[in-house]
């Protein structure tokens, strides 16, 4: 399968979008061009997400799995990088995220990490805590198979705090072939 290219540069001040408004198969496979820049590794998941105002149409920030230090996830590193365009810590984002903020993401986040961090779950539902808007949507690629935590609750802790998710078909077999690259 053909992936797009990342548009180069992504920042918050970009107005120049390539993928037209509720294209979801286009931002999933700008998903999927991130999770392509993840490291293969035996011990994780090769994920890209992108955060989108989707009232505006505008992207946000971009993320992969490992992209950032720390064992960061792909949608973890969306959210630091938008806070740290705006110069606030990443508890405070939904403070300032758009109305209508949205994350594609290949993988359905994570709800237990066993690295100790926080989930990619607790940090999309943090940002509408407090009465914010933070993330109203979480477009999934595929379920997150069950090779190192089991069962993945995800998705039903999401939903319980009001956060739709909705899984985009079409891309599952890429999205599995990239995410597992580097397992045996």
């Amino acid at each position: 399968m053909c992936v797009p290219q990342k548009p180069s540069g992504i920042s918050s001040d970009d107005n120049a979008n390539p993928i037209a408004p509720l294209d979801h198969i286009g931002y999933m496979q700008l998903a999927l061009s991130e999770a392509h820049e993840s490291p293969p590794k035996p011990s994780n998941f090769r994920v890209g997400a992108v955060l989108v105002d989707e009232g505006n149409n505008k992207i946000l920030a971009t993320g992969f799995t490992l992209e950032l230090p720390g064992n960061t996830h792909a949608e973890q590193c969306c959210l630091q990088k938008f806070a740290e365009r705006n110069d606030i810590p990443e508890e405070r984002v939904g403070e300032v995220l758009p109305d209508k903020t949205v994350i594609y993401t290949t993988m359905e986040p994570c709800g237990l990490r066993l690295s100790g961090n926080m989930p990619c779950v607790e940090r999309i539902i943090r940002t509408r805590q407090g009465g914010k808007k933070g993330v109203s949507k979480v477009y999934l690629g595929v379920k997150e198979p069950e090779k190192f935590v089991g069962e993945n609750t995800g998705r039903a802790k999401l939903e319980e705090a009001g956060i739709e998710c909705i899984h985009i078909s079409g891309l599952e077999e890429e999205i599995l072939r990239v995410a597992t690259a580097g397992h045996e």
